[in-house]
């Protein structure tokens, strides 16, 4: 591991300090929005790259559901 990518894990266990009250989504976009990976997202919350980008792609759709006591966004189906 070189020193560069040994500063950014140390910048993200600090901004992960910062966000432990956190919903592990809300964890993944921040990460992601600072331009960490998914598989190096999924590293650092101890998950799988498929688990982050599923929630990535939940929070960017509006589709997600109510999970671990969290309230989240449902998409709403047309009536009829």
């Amino acid at each position: 591991m070189n020193s560069e990518s040994k500063i950014e894990r140390l910048l993200a266990m600090i901004l992960l300090q910062d966000l432990k009250d956190d919903s592990q989504t809300k964890k993944a976009k921040t990460l992601n929005a600072v331009g960490f990976s998914n598989p190096d997202i999924a590293e650092l919350l101890g998950t799988t790259p498929k688990v982050i980008a599923q929630q990535l792609y939940a929070a960017r759709s509006g589709t997600e559901s109510k999970v671990s006591g969290k309230t989240r966004k449902l998409r709403q189906s047309p009536k009829e």
